[in-house]
């Protein structure tokens, strides 16, 4: 399984960002998302951003992550995991039962 990190960028060129998450600062790179500026959040994975991702959504996937570690720990989790617990689950247009 791949998972995405979310981090946010401090500085950057063309081509390469240094980016923060939860206080780290890790080099990642910007060719298959393009030069962005400063503040973009950004889904990363092995060292390449993959997406750009508006601050709500990284605040998302920073939770889920959270929760994962909270759940695998036998603690609370819910909490991190609002935008689900809150509704109904619902199936992909192509999975439906027509």
């Amino acid at each position: 399984m791949c998972i995405g990190i979310p981090m946010r960028i401090v500085t950057a060129n063309e081509f390469v960002a240094q980016c923060e998450r939860h206080g780290a600062i890790s080099t990642i790179s910007l060719l298959l998302v393009g030069p962005q500026p400063t503040g973009t959040h950004l889904l990363t994975h092995l060292g390449s951003a993959i997406r750009v991702l508006d601050a709500d959504e990284a605040h998302a996937i920073d939770d889920a992550l959270a929760g994962l570690v909270e759940a695998s720990e036998g603690r609370a989790f819910e909490p991190l995991f609002a935008d689900l617990v809150s509704r109904e689950p619902e199936l992909p247009p192509h999975l439906g039962t027509e």
